[in-house]
């Protein structure tokens, strides 16, 4: 059985403890302090982009084990707009806030596994995974 935690998210403080959340999950895994930062980043990356754009949604965190093969999955999932241009969110450089528009493509490169489903008008859900070396 998978276990699995996870963080509401209302407010920045809420991207705040979805960070915490993931880094103590990360340790208990097994991934040392560089992995852990980049834990960490794609979490606050995914939790500010459903505070920004779906103003509400989840940060889940479970630990895996798949024979052997031990990771941690960040599932971030919201009943937001949907993403209408997928293709366009993953160019580097793209931003709709006005930041550096590093932010999905960098939770991609950051982690092994990366997964985005939307649709239009019924929400987001982005799985990205993180295999211990």
């Amino acid at each position: 059985m998978a276990y699995r935690s996870s963080v509401d998210i209302h407010t920045e403080w809420d991207i705040v403890a979805a960070r915490q959340l993931g880094r103590n999950e990360a340790k208990k895994v097994g991934f040392g302090t560089v992995d852990q930062a980049r834990i960490t980043t794609a979490i606050s990356e995914l939790a500010r982009n459903i505070y920004l754009y779906a103003g509400a949604g989840k940060i889940e965190i479970e630990r895996l084990n798949d024979d052997g093969m031990f990771g941690i999955a960040i599932i971030a999932s919201d009943e937001g707009p949907g993403i209408p241009d997928v293709r366009k969110v993953m160019e580097d450089g793209y931003s709709t806030s006005g930041g550096l528009g590093a932010g999905m493509p960098g939770v991609k490169r950051l982690m092994d596994d990366f997964r985005i489903d939307t649709e239009r008008g019924k929400g987001t859900t982005i799985t990205a995974v993180k295999w211990l070396r």
